[in-house]
């Protein structure tokens, strides 16, 4: 409603002679209740130096808000305007301006008797008396154009980037927006400072949404509230509207971390503030898109079978609808988590059957690009199992490694025991990812079916049978000298650059250790490392130089040892190996080159690394696993760690008494011919089982 207004300062009653809006020219209260931002609070206060500030980012973040909180708190007086469509008329602006610098302070009446006017032209006169006043001010002001995003006129925004050009020192103008002004942004930032604050500024904090559940009767604990915080992405509209889900009443319970887009409370946001503005041709793009974890503009052409998609990411991103940049050159983007949910679901809803189509052109796409992880995910999204195990064939054991392990996994998950047999390929990546996780029974199941698929010529066989060799060798059924002919038979049918070949070699000297060829065997595992660091298989070379490190401590070639260890101990951490199952024999090497030095703290460090590992190191691979707890115990005796030295007598219960194949007997003499050492073994392994598990415990306590 339009009222004539009285002017803030007392200067004799003086009448107000622009007609406005008040709730266009009123400093918003800050909300009862609403989460204090000290933080980027203090940050606009101290920013003095900043003549101009960007609030910029989609619907929901907070950023009216957190102006009116800097309104608050700051000691300069703040000039007001809520700009809506209407102020794209030049005239309109400037007055509304005007009336709100004038509630500040009086304005020039020559100025107020200009902006009365309807002439559409006034404004140039009009707008060197306004940058007059906002330039010559005696105190500091701060004038706010809050929705300055909806101006598109070129002499709004010709007014606006003047009033920047002449604000006085002390003074600033903030605009804030769902999306930049279209000013020229580029040329602000090269001609003088600028405070840019968006979404991830605007995010909020784990404390920050602690304190937002609980204003919204929602007590959560501290992993709760982490994993929520990680669904909205600091989203404050979002975490309000999850609160809101998990009180709904005659629904059943839902955990707020377990919300997603497609929540009827986040879906009805979505599509109000954002999908509803969007051409139908905009939408469809976003549909389709959001089968894709990343985006750029060649991927999108080619899945969605288009042109000019980078551009429209661009524009999207200028629009803000909820698309995240992931580089500095704007080539790569995903969707916000909870935004996606909901695009997935309406592609489900309108187009489920282009779905397995979107899903093999990305899958294509990748593979073509080397991003062949990311084509086995698509791959099997679209249900193309065949194409899936063609590409995690080629592929697994590029992928053992933290968190690409644990994808591997899930992908592995979905290969029953029929099309384990089917492809065989596949059953053997999964019996090493089974063995390397401890899971001894299911790496045997799945090299069982490996076998069984490979006998029966099944897809892929021909170039499976020395991957199926190689696991047979390391999961070592049947003692050390079955072991070097499993290895031997995966050299001769491994090619030169196989990325199998080091674990093949690996095995062979480890056959070789175990059977007492110190001297080959090291000669072998000089051979896996080399191997190993130009096929690029870190964790295989972290084994292999372990292994010589302890051939060269039990031959007594301490300085030799100790250099082994501690390269072993350095490729760890070049390649990020530190929770891989195979490094633990590289911090229990490096604890005792450690000890012999009397560097207990460190030694223990290691050790403690060395003991978290443990559990995944188990009879799958006994000869790893043997080592390991040998190590473990001598380590705690020379520590004079009772407990744990006590407890070393234990360390191989979890072994099965496969174990004894890979333990010297009590009794035996190292300078014994090899063959009857193995032959010695044998016996033990082919004696009762309690007479197995006997000498282990034997052996243990002997060594410590």
């Amino acid at each position: 409603m339009l009222a004539q207004s009285r002017s803030a300062e007392s200067d004799g009653g003086r009448c107000d002679p622009f007609d406005v809006v008040e709730s266009k020219l009123a400093v918003p209260a800050p909300e009862a209740g609403a989460v204090s931002r000290t933080a980027l609070v203090n940050r606009l206060r101290a920013a003095g130096a900043f003549p101009t500030v960007l609030v910029v980012a989609p619907a929901g973040y907070g950023k009216t808000t957190l102006l009116a909180q800097w309104a608050a708190r700051d000691i300069r007086r703040f000039a007001w305007v809520s700009v809506d469509e209407q102020d794209d008329d030049p005239v309109l602006l400037l007055r509304h301006v005007a009336c709100a610098l004038d509630r500040i302070r009086p304005v020039d009446p020559e100025l107020a008797d200009s902006l009365g006017s309807p002439s559409g032209s006034v404004w140039r006169k009009a707008l060197p008396r306004l940058t007059a006043e906002l330039s010559h001010r005696s105190s500091p002001v701060i004038l706010v154009l809050d929705g300055c995003d909806r101006l598109s006129s070129e002499e709004s925004l010709a007014a606006v980037a003047t009033l920047i050009e002449n604000v006085s020192p002390g003074s600033m103008v903030a605009l804030a927006g769902r999306t930049q002004p279209k000013l020229p942004i580029a040329a602000l930032r090269a001609a003088e400072p600028v405070l840019e604050i968006g979404p991830y500024e605007l995010a909020f904090s784990r404390r920050e949404a602690e304190i937002l559940l609980r204003g919204c009767a929602l007590e959560l604990e501290p992993d709760s509230i982490a994993a929520l915080l990680d669904r909205t992405e600091g989203w404050a509209a979002g975490l309000r509207l999850a609160a809101l889900a998990s009180h709904d009443v005659g629904t059943a319970r839902v955990e707020p971390a377990e919300i997603t887009g497609e929540d009827r409370y986040l879906a009805d946001y979505f599509r109000a503030e954002c999908l509803a503005r969007l051409t139908p041709a905009r939408r469809r793009f976003l549909r389709r898109a959001s089968i894709l974890d990343r985006l750029s503009g060649s991927l999108c052409d080619a899945v969605l079978e288009r042109r000019g998609s980078g551009a429209e990411l661009e524009a999207i991103e200028a629009a803000n609808l909820f698309l995240v940049p992931l580089d500095r050159r704007r080539e790569w983007f995903r969707f916000h988590h909870l935004f996606r949910d909901l695009l997935r679901h309406e592609l489900d809803e309108h187009e489920a059957e282009l779905v397995p189509l979107l899903n093999r052109r990305a899958a294509t796409w990748y593979e073509s690009n080397g991003h062949s992880e990311s084509a086995l995910g698509h791959a099997q999204a679209a249900g193309d199992t065949g194409e899936a195990a063609r590409i995690l064939s080629s592929v697994g054991l590029e992928l053992d490694v933290g968190d690409r392990f644990a994808a591997v996994e899930g992908w592995l998950g979905r290969f029953d025991d029929e099309r384990l047999e089917r492809y065989p390929a596949v059953a053997v990546h999964g019996c090493r990812i089974h063995a390397l996780r401890g899971r001894a029974r299911e790496a045997e199941r799945w090299l069982q079916a490996a076998e069984q698929g490979a006998a029966a010529r099944r897809k892929g066989a021909r170039s499976a049978r020395p991957w199926i060799a190689v696991m047979r060798a390391q999961l070592c059924p049947d003692g050390p000298e079955r072991m070097r002919k499993d290895a031997e038979a995966a050299l001769a049918g491994l090619a030169a650059d196989d990325a199998w070949r080091p674990s093949a070699l690996l095995a062979l000297g480890a056959a070789a250790a175990l059977l007492g060829e110190n001297e080959a065997a090291d000669a072998v595992f000089v051979e896996a490392a080399e191997e190993a660091d130009r096929l690029g298989r870190p964790a295989t070379r972290v084994a292999a130089v372990c292994e010589r490190a302890l051939i060269a401590a039990g031959r007594d070639r301490h300085r030799e040892a100790e250099a082994l260890s501690a390269e072993a101990r350095r490729l760890v951490a070049e390649a990020e190996l530190s929770g891989h199952a195979t490094s633990a024999l590289a911090f229990a090497a490096s604890a005792r080159a450690l000890l012999r030095h009397g560097q207990w703290d460190r030694a223990r460090t290691d050790l403690t690394a060395a003991d978290a590992l443990r559990d995944s190191l188990t009879y799958a691979l006994p000869w790893l696993a043997v080592q390991l707890r040998l190590e473990l115990g001598h380590a705690y005796v020379t520590l004079r760690d009772r407990d744990r030295a006590h407890a070393g007598r234990a360390l191989l219960a979890p072994v099965d008494e496969r174990a004894g194949l890979c333990l010297p007997a009590p009794g035996d003499d190292p300078q014994q011919d090899p063959p009857a050492r193995a032959a010695r073994r044998r016996a033990i392994a082919e004696g009762p089982p309690r007479h197995r598990r006997q000498q282990v415990k034997e052996t243990v306590r002997r060594r410590a």
